[in-house]
């Protein structure tokens, strides 16, 4: 994928943040064509899990949400095709109910996602890019960058429960580090306050906002996420089988569920194997497990002694910046995101090694934090103190509660512009089919010792 620079790094002028605007879309563009192009129609149209939409539904989502948040919002201009709006409104029709409604097909959603971006293009060159809240710093342009993206990631997530023969391109797979043996298990966050969230980055969600300071006590945290071989042991000493180890809600969940390793894996002739976007594979003993459910998360961590982090104290260890006391917008600095700092883009599907891409690593030593997988904490999924919904209540604001769990850092799935240090994503606790993994967290006893 493109690299392109937010428009908090472009050089300055109105012309420059048009052009990287462009490319974020265009990037995004290309990502949606290559998850769509590489299947048949029936593949496209078929429904390939309850939990997820049909593909065809999610292109022309994208076309629909794209023309009415900048077409018509920003543009001003008359609806193209009204009588589609209800198909596509994601709070209209839940994902198991969209097969049966009358979509458009493959090359009618296609031809409409196209058209409607190049009218976007038309008044992207035409736009000041300033003035009315939704146009200052381009922010309804990266909105929509960011939604596409992520319904991107939502498509991959489909490609990997879709049966049958692989359809994507296997691109080579993430470098190992050269130091993981010598890393330690664990750093110290030390007590104080931090800010928490953000009032500046211009393309932020209502949810990351607004900046907030947040004093914590010290506390421990994984150097790296959970890998794969970590939590064969779990499994191995009965983890899914004793119900010490999980919330009563887990471990209904987990009996009535039937779950007895990560989603995806199964145990043959003596081997861990896992299915990976249509091939089956032995799990690699050092990536960062994949596809476990906070439930699963949370009595991993309360077998080995330790706890989920909230959601304050993964911010903290991927922003503070102990020298200076400020916040980054990445753990690496304030630079966006490059090959050499984390695993996005869909660029290897796959996570990397744990203890990958030392030159990503936050202050306190902590790496991947950002890419490779979507990390459980141990919060709910609430307002930040002073939240305001914008420009749309049910962004964010219909979400809060105690239902959903608040996921932290992004996956190898999700594009740059839709991550940050500041980046929320939310879902069920028993949610598995996501890129989801955790790292684990401990209390600091007056002593210093865990």
């Amino acid at each position: 994928m493109t690299d392109v620079r937010p428009p908090a790094e472009a050089p300055a002028g109105t012309e420059s943040l048009r052009d990287a605007i462009a490319a974020e879309l265009l990037a995004a563009r290309a990502r949606t064509a290559a998850l769509t192009d590489c299947v048949e129609d029936h593949d496209l149209t078929a429904q390939h899990s309850p939990l997820m939409s049909p593909l065809v539904w999610d292109l022309a989502h994208i076309g629909n949400q794209e023309e009415l948040w900048l077409l018509r919002n920003v543009g001003g201009h008359d609806p193209m095709h009204p009588e589609i709006d209800p198909l596509y409104d994601a709070f209209q029709h839940p994902r198991a109910e969209r097969p049966s409604l009358p979509l458009l097909p493959p090359g009618e959603a296609r031809a409409y996602a196209h058209e409607v971006r190049g009218r976007v293009l038309d008044l992207l060159a035409a736009s000041p890019l300033e003035g009315a809240p939704l146009l200052d710093a381009g922010f309804a342009f990266g909105m929509i960058a960011q939604h596409e993206q992520q319904h991107d990631e939502t498509m991959l997530i489909t490609h990997q429960l879709r049966k049958g023969e692989p359809a994507l391109a296997a691109p080579p797979p993430p470098p190992a580090p050269a130091d993981a043996a010598t890393l330690p298990a664990e750093v110290l966050v030390p007590a104080g306050p931090f800010t928490m969230g953000t009032d500046i980055e211009p393309w932020a969600l209502d949810n990351e906002r607004p900046a907030h300071v947040v004093d914590l006590p010290a506390f421990r945290l994984d150097t790296t996420p959970v890998t794969n071989g970590a939590y064969l042991r779990f499994i191995a000493d009965g983890g899914y089988d004793e119900p010490t180890w999980w919330t009563p809600e887990g471990w209904a969940h987990r009996q009535q569920a039937g779950l007895t390793a990560p989603l995806f894996w199964r145990h043959e002739d003596g081997q861990w194997l896992r299915r990976r976007f249509g091939t089956l594979e032995p799990v690699p003993l050092d990536e960062p497990v994949l596809h476990v459910s906070w439930y699963e998360a949370d009595a991993y961590a309360r077998w080995a002694g330790r706890r989920l982090p909230t959601e304050a104290e993964w911010e903290k260890a991927a922003r503070h910046d102990p020298v200076t006391g400020r916040s980054r917008r990445y753990p690496w600095g304030d630079g966006s995101p490059a090959p050499e700092h984390a695993n996005l883009g869909q660029r290897h599907l796959r996570p990397a090694p744990a203890g990958s891409y030392p030159a990503g690593q936050s202050p306190y030593g902590v790496r991947q934090l950002i890419g490779d997988v979507w990390e459980w904490t141990a919060s709910d999924f609430r307002p930040y103190p002073g939240f305001r919904a914008w420009p749309y209540e049910e962004y964010s604001e219909v979400f809060f509660g105690p239902e959903y769990k608040v996921l932290r850092g992004g996956a190898f799935a999700v594009a740059p512009v839709a991550c940050r240090g500041t980046f929320r994503n939310w879902d069920y606790p028993v949610r598995r089919q996501i890129f989801s993994g955790f790292r684990t967290a401990a209390d600091v006893s007056d002593h210093g010792e865990a």
